[in-house]
């Protein structure tokens, strides 16, 4: 009965190891942030908090509540590593000026007394900060202003209040910085992995139109408006994927643009006269271009792999591809109709492999696996 109890023990300790490895596999893991990142962000913003409130109102900070402003408007918007670096340095230091300001404004104010004096300084400085609140620095302009005003009112604060108020930024950025190195979700995670779902359905959609797939012409819409859409959430993450993996980003852009060209030349054949033609001349051409299309199908879908997983040898993009070779041979004994589609297929072929090529150039930068690897060895 002992020995039944103590298996039965030992099944409960490995079940709830099991469950906790597999926890913090998820948390840990890049896919698991990529896929809920929203939700993460969201937990990330709730702790942090909570903790302004608990290290401000928690002991009886005066004026505890710029704290949690604070906190928001330096890390609420702030999700990926890339911005993070950036934004959350130039936030910190446009309320750090403008505390300072405030607090000038305030004793200012107690020297001389002139609340008009008071009221065309605050005006001069708020005109400065919106000079450069529109240009590059227009994080620091911004906050600069409204942590003025925080601090200081209308001039009319008394120092000590404005003191708190300035002590309260402090610890709300403090407590932001913190917060938003925490599990944060990079850039270069997001691009590879939209980039990777884009590919695999390209190769899906290729394959469909040599094998005849019947797909409505709704349906056929909505796959590529759900391309496209990835398309342009590629494009909004390319400044914080280049300050992440230090690639240039005229490098991603020439991605993203033989990327749009793939696209392109699909969404020609899937219109073509290849969807409209008999069984008989789709036999001849597939007989004629299938070795080729399977070739293209091949290199998207290992593309993709190497971009979701970053293995670059079993599931790696491949160093070298027999496309080039394809794509120059001479045009087939193929009807009038079929030679636009054996053209653009040519044409794909050509992108796919430019595309597979910088992909492995840059491959060093954006396999942050492998570069974490090397950095452990060493």
């Amino acid at each position: 009965m002992a020995s039944t109890d103590s298996n039965s023990g030992v099944r409960r300790n490995v079940v709830r190891r099991s469950a906790l490895s597999r926890m913090v596999r998820a948390v840990t893991s890049p896919y698991y942030r990529y896929r809920h990142a929203k939700v993460l962000h969201s937990l990330r913003v709730g702790l942090a908090m909570l903790v302004s409130i608990l290290a401000t109102t928690g002991i009886d900070i005066p004026h505890g509540i710029w704290s949690s402003v604070t906190l928001l408007v330096v890390i609420g918007g702030l999700q990926h590593h890339g911005n993070i670096r950036k934004k959350a340095t130039e936030r910190a230091l446009g309320t750090l000026l403008g505390a300072s300001i405030g607090l000038a404004l305030i004793v200012e104010q107690n020297l001389t007394g002139s609340l008009p004096l008071t009221y065309a300084l605050m005006c001069i400085a708020a005109a400065v900060c919106a000079w450069f609140a529109i240009g590059s620095s227009g994080y620091v302009g911004l906050l600069t202003a409204i942590t003025m005003c925080i601090v200081a009112g209308h001039g009319d604060n008394l120092i000590d209040v404005g003191l708190w108020r300035t002590l309260n930024v402090l610890i709300g950025i403090v407590i932001a910085l913190a917060f938003s190195f925490a599990l944060p979700l990079h850039a270069t995670y997001s691009w590879r992995y939209g980039l990777a779902a884009n590919l695999r359905e390209c190769a899906r959609i290729y394959t469909g139109l040599l094998d005849g797939q019947a797909i409505s012409e709704d349906e056929q819409v909505k796959r590529f408006l759900a391309i496209n859409k990835q398309l342009v959430q590629l494009r909004s993450l390319m400044p914080s994927v280049a300050k992440e993996i230090d690639v240039p980003q005229a490098k991603l852009e020439e991605i993203q643009r033989l990327h749009r060209a793939v696209l392109s030349s699909l969404e020609l054949l899937a219109t073509g006269p290849l969807m409209r033609t008999d069984a008989v001349a789709r036999a001849a051409y597939a007989q004629q271009c299938g070795v080729q299309v399977r070739s293209v199908r091949a290199i998207l879908l290992a593309m993709a792999r190497g971009l979701r997983f970053g293995h670059t040898t079993q599931f790696g993009i491949p160093a070298s591809s027999s496309l080039a070779e394809m794509s120059c041979q001479l045009a087939p004994d193929l009807s009038a109709d079929l030679q636009g589609p054996y053209w653009l297929g040519q044409r794909l072929a050509e992108q796919v492999d430019r595309l597979r090529v910088l992909l492995l150039e840059t491959e060093p930068n954006w396999n942050i696996e492998r570069h974490s690897r090397s950095l452990l060895k060493t």
